[in-house]
């Protein structure tokens, strides 16, 4: 059997394949009120009819204000959930399994009038306004809510709870020292509003449900941090109750003048490597990974033990299928509406 096909078992999930969908954000929601629509109902579906062993659904504010736009999804009212509820009752019947990426977008949340963020640091660009900092209590008052919005996720029936560290929200606002210049206890621990999260989502989620967070392993921008201290930070959020890492990069600020790798096809799985032999835990590769011969490979290497396919499968949303029939034709299993065309 192709590693990639084969199943895999985090806590009380199991997975048919190691093929992930990473979140995405598809800016869709008209009605600006946080809702799934039928475009997402439709979008995360027929990659479960496609195959993918999880889906995990693109970023899920936890408040209106901590949206990237006003047309991203939300979870900060019971009204939201049956929604999201027609989804992964759906996805269900292919037999895949479904989580939700829950965040905020912090100083990079563009339509809110005035952003929050760890401290008062733009990010840079005409685009962004300028951002207050949250106060203690405010913070406080934010782990709450991010535990609301996993509470509801669970009432949902998501499998799994990805909270979003990377890419310049909220959380890594918070654990990077580039925008973390508070004088509270949140500036002097930078991991400690993450970990706070992390413990408020453990007490609503059930026992046996893996909790995955996603981390950018490396910032480009000057003065960023890099794999020594996200390794630590890891560390961390592993101890507080994290079961599976999703690693990424970037995304804090303009790439700096040492710049960063090529953009090339597994650019990114050295530090999924890292942080896996470092801290003993599974971890989700991401990095232009659509090839399925160069995905087997990630895996049969014990770099990663899942394989997240993010804008390959934007284009094909039958991607697992095809890598499946690519590396072993005798295991695949279509819908059976399609039989006849494999």
């Amino acid at each position: 059997m192709a590693l990639l096909s084969s199943p895999l078992q985090l806590k009380g999930l199991t997975l048919k394949n190691r093929i992930v969908m990473p979140p995405m954000c598809q800016y869709s929601v008209d009605a600006h009120d946080g809702t799934p629509t039928d475009w997402h109902f439709v979008h995360y579906v027929s990659r479960a009819v496609g195959g993918t062993g999880l889906i995990i659904v693109e970023m899920t504010d936890v408040e209106p204000d901590g949206r990237i736009s006003n047309g991203d999804l939300g979870l900060w009212s019971d009204e939201q959930i049956p929604a999201f509820s027609r989804i992964v009752s759906e996805v269900h019947k292919y037999g895949s399994k479904i989580g939700i990426q829950i965040g905020h977008a912090g100083r990079k949340a563009e339509d809110a009038e005035v952003p929050v963020s760890a401290s008062a640091i733009a990010f840079p660009g005409s685009r962004y306004k300028q951002p207050r900092a949250l106060t203690t209590e405010e913070v406080q008052a934010m782990v709450v809510k991010f535990a609301e919005s996993a509470r509801r996720a669970v009432e949902a029936g998501m499998d799994t709870i990805e909270i979003h560290g990377a890419h310049g929200y909220l959380i890594h606002q918070f654990h990077s020292p580039l925008t973390n210049k508070r004088d509270d206890q949140y500036g002097k621990d930078p991991a400690l509003f993450g970990v706070e999260v992390i413990q408020a989502v453990k007490k609503v989620i059930p026992a046996d449900m893996p909790l995955i967070m996603r981390v950018s392993a490396v910032e480009y921008v000057d003065g960023g941090y890099g794999l020594e201290y996200s390794t630590e930070l890891c560390r961390r959020y592993k101890e507080a109750g994290v079961d599976v890492f999703h690693l990424s990069s970037g995304g804090e600020g303009p790439i700096g003048s040492a710049g960063r790798p090529g953009v090339h096809p597994g650019y990114q799985v050295p530090l999924a490597r890292a942080i896996k032999q470092a801290l003993d835990v599974p971890v989700i590769a991401v990095g232009n990974l659509d090839d399925a011969k160069l995905a087997e490979a990630t895996l049969g290497n014990g770099d990663a033990d899942l394989i997240a396919v993010g804008r390959g499968m934007l284009r094909d949303p039958y991607w697992a299928i095809h890598a499946i029939r690519t590396l072993s034709p005798e295991e695949l299993e279509p819908p059976k509406q399609y039989g006849r065309a494999f």
